[in-house]
């Protein structure tokens, strides 16, 4: 993992560091934003920045407050959003989406996103 990963604010390593995640979704925003940055989406001095906002307007993702990786997520769908690669409306559908499946997937089975037919 570079470098840079490693240093974001707070970013909850294990024993080797690594990143720890407490669910799939999790891991798939952090791969997400880390493909998003290599792609040339955005700098990493921008996505520092962003995440870091997010931390310190709505607190250190403790459990009174929204966990680190909903804070993750809140700053890319904004960075995606500000950098115009995805608009509101889409970001609210694709939660709306996912929130479905996730409602119809048993517990256990992984939860697949349907595409939509077009």
């Amino acid at each position: 993992m570079p470098d840079d990963v490693r240093s974001m604010p707070r970013l909850p390593l294990d024993d080797d560091g690594g990143p720890v995640f407490n669910a799939p979704w999790e891991a798939k925003v952090f791969a997400m934003t880390v493909q998003a940055h290599q792609a040339g989406v955005f700098t990493w001095s921008e996505w520092a920045e962003a995440l870091g906002a997010k931390l310190a307007r709505d607190g250190d993702g403790s459990s009174e407050t929204a966990g680190y990786y909903d804070h993750w997520l809140d700053a890319f769908e904004a960075l995606l959003t500000s950098k115009g690669i995805a608009g509101p409306q889409q970001l609210s559908e694709l939660r709306s989406a996912w929130d479905d499946a996730a409602r119809a997937t048993p517990h256990g089975q992984p939860i697949e996103l349907k595409r939509p037919h077009g």
